[in-house]
């Protein structure tokens, strides 16, 4: 066998061609049907691919021009490929997907009509125009520095542009070199725990993904429990931590801030052991019904490590986050992130640094946060009128709804739901393990995850998978 490679004129295409008995035209033109055959049969060429012209393919295979015209020949009456005036060689759509892919797709669970998972912003509503404008002045403007190997710490133009913003929106006191750049919240949440080191006590109702993530890192994970007020410091005469993870603008998944004086115990908590607080804030942007809850991280910059993220407000696709941390946290960090940026793009830092610069970051939130109030409300009223037995709560800020259902129904809600083809969850899904189970059953509900278009409809299927009084 002989791999050929078109790298000339036209595409690039990889065929591997029988050496043909005697070096026979026949030979080779026959050798190459067959290889273009099964690469479309195998799916390695799919339907809609343009193959490179016949004189760019016949130049690097060292054959006659006229011997891959009449190969192509051959195969355009055979079905395989089409050939038109002006738009080139193509193959054709008869051209089906290998028996394993169709075996994996119709073993597949199908996906389902709705959802209302949490933890995803209205992917339709994505500033597509806003983002490309800056996207070209950033590249245009863009140093040549920024395409060679990158600064772990992040583009300093994003750092000065998340400092100015999450000094002035969030009330975090930073300067940036106190920021470092991550692939989203998830990522600077693993680079914390390798660098901090030890258990990590979590809220008792919290993110899987993070615990996950943290177990991942090598940390232990030490529940806190819920209350009232949100969570309850560690207890000093038990297990010792380094870090303890919080929600403290809004508590994942039950939905309340956290209490001034649970603040202020948390800070002292972490003065006294020499632990950290790692404050999540992960829709800190999104409050409805008063002044936004300011970060943690403004009482105590040196005992809170600061974690944030465009995944709420723009879109997860993008992966970039940033952490503030304390001073004698960043040389830890960055040595678990290693000497070169390899991570986050640098093309996607500047388009976000002239994305908030503009103004058009905090145009998009004060946008979605108009829409998300208005699901949020739509939400209540719905409910108020289909289910009145059941409780919404945790609505005052955020991306998502509790909702409080009869003793016993969580489980059979979900399937019910599964069955109707709308996606969510059950609110004893994201408690840990090691915690109390003292919630009621519940559902959490993203309301900001459908499109607009889809809202009711989503809505009717989540009224009609609820449990009848």
């Amino acid at each position: 066998m002989k791999s050929w490679a078109n790298s000339g004129l036209g595409r690039d295409l990889h065929l591997d061609l029988a050496a043909p008995a005697g070096g026979r035209t026949s030979g080779v033109r026959a050798a190459l049907v067959s290889a273009l055959r099964e690469s479309i049969r195998s799916g390695r060429l799919v339907a809609g691919t343009t193959l490179p012209p016949s004189r760019a393919l016949a130049l690097d295979l060292g054959v006659a021009r006229n011997t891959v015209a009449e190969a192509y020949s051959e195969l355009v009456a055979e079905g395989w490929l089409t050939a038109r005036q002006g738009s080139g060689t193509r193959v054709a759509d008869r051209a089906h997907e290998p028996a394993h892919r169709s075996h994996t797709r119709s073993s597949a669970a199908p996906r389902p009509a709705w959802s209302l998972l949490p933890g995803s912003p209205d992917v339709a509503e994505f500033p597509r125009a806003a983002w490309m404008a800056s996207a070209r002045r950033a590249l245009t403007a863009a140093p040549h520095d920024a395409f060679g190997p990158g600064d772990p710490r992040g583009r300093p133009e994003l750092r000065r542009a998340l400092a100015e913003y999450l000094a002035r929106a969030r009330g975090v006191r930073t300067d940036p070199e106190r920021i470092v750049v991550s692939a989203g919240s998830g990522h600077g949440l693993w680079l914390l725990a390798r660098a901090v080191r030890g258990p990590v006590a979590v809220e008792g109702y919290g993110l899987h993904f993070h615990r996950e993530l943290l177990g991942d890192a090598g940390a232990v994970t030490v529940p806190l429990h819920l209350d009232a007020r949100g969570a309850r410091p560690p207890d000093e005469t038990g297990t010792r931590l380094s870090a303890a993870l919080l929600t403290p603008a809004h508590q994942f998944p039950t939905g309340g801030p956290l209490h001034p004086s649970r603040r202020t115990a948390f800070v002292e908590w972490a003065r006294t052991t020499g632990g950290i607080v790692i404050e999540d804030d992960y829709d800190g942007e999104f409050r409805y019904d008063r002044q936004p809850v300011g970060a943690l991280q403004g009482l105590a910059p040196e005992q809170v490590a600061y974690l944030g993220t465009v995944s709420k407000t723009l879109s997860p696709a993008i992966r970039v986050g940033w952490m503030v941390l304390p001073e004698h946290l960043i040389d830890d960090v960055l040595a678990v992130k290693g000497v070169y940026e390899r991570w986050v793009g640098a093309t996607d830092q500047l388009t976000l640094a002239d994305f908030i610069e503009r103004g058009a970051f905090d145009r998009h939130v004060r946008r979605m946060r108009t829409l998300y109030r208005r699901r949020r409300d739509t939400l209540v009223e719905t409910l108020a009128a289909r289910a009145p037995h059941v409780h919404v709560t945790g609505i005052a800020a955020g991306l998502h709804a509790v909702l409080e259902l009869p003793a016993g129904t969580e489980a059979a809600t979900v399937g019910r739901a599964a069955a109707l083809g709308l996606a969510v969850e059950g609110l004893r899904t994201f408690r840990h393990p090691d915690g109390p189970a003292d919630r009621p059953d519940g559902l959490v509900v993203g309301y900001s995850t459908p499109s607009s278009a889809r809202f009711a409809a989503t809505l009717d299927a989540l009224c009609r998978a609820l449990p009848t009084p």
